[in-house]
């Protein structure tokens, strides 16, 4: 007996482990809504109503039922049996078009997004090209004004050095006029003093001669008398 009793442990432990790894997932059939029973019949008691879509695992099969586990409900697992046949390997289309319209929505979200993005880069990019274009402007305003301090820089080196020359001109001809000047006045002096000279022996002869004169006047007289 208890050898009988160990192999129907055993096969049941083996059919336990195999139906653990032949779990599958499976979803309720397209816009219906099932019941789940404690049973593989319908004379058994009703423990919940899986809604279309609703995601459950297939741990067994018997006949025209599956024994499966309700996945995502709230309060722990749930498990039981319902028929085979309103259950689909697929995504019900309902929850694919559900899919498809979020992810449309994404996807339109992200194009609104995008274009944003675009929008504001193109303005962006059309305020860089004003700026540009008024740096351009500018750089092109300073060029002209440098190549205009550029003319005028060397007309004012050549103005500087036109008028050092005539500076130097003028200070060597007011040296050369000073120094005509002190000529003419060491002249003029000499020329005085040559005057001079003369006039005073002009007056020294005539002194000399009216002397002379004199004493032969006087001389005269005396043999008169």
């Amino acid at each position: 007996m208890k050898t009988v009793g160990f192999i129907v442990m055993l096969i049941l432990g083996s059919l336990l482990l195999s139906e653990s790894s032949w779990a599958t997932r499976a979803y309720v059939t397209d816009s219906f809504e099932i019941t789940l029973r404690t049973g593989p019949s319908s004379q058994n008691k009703v423990i919940a109503m899986p809604a279309s879509g609703e995601a459950v695992e297939i741990l067994n099969t018997q006949d025209d039922w599956s024994n499966v586990r309700l996945l995502g409900r709230q309060g722990g697992a749930v498990e039981g049996w319902v028929l085979s046949r309103y259950l689909i390997s697929r995504l019900p289309w309902e929850i694919q078009a559900r899919t498809f319209k979020d992810e449309n929505t994404r996807i339109k979200e992200k194009l609104e997004q995008i274009e944003r993005d675009q929008k504001d880069s193109t303005s962006r990019e059309q305020e860089l090209a004003g700026e540009l274009k008024k740096n351009v402007d500018a750089l092109k305003k300073l060029k002209e004004e440098y190549d205009s301090l550029k003319r005028g820089a060397a007309n004012y080196l050549k103005l500087k050095k036109d008028y050092d020359a005539a500076v130097t001109k003028l200070e060597t001809s007011e040296k050369t006029a000073q120094s005509l000047t002190k000529e003419n006045e060491r002249l003029r002096y000499s020329q005085r003093n040559k005057w001079f000279a003369t006039g005073a022996l002009v007056l020294l002869v005539g002194l000399i001669i009216g002397l002379v004169l004199g004493r032969k006047e006087k001389k005269r007289k005396s043999l008169y008398y």
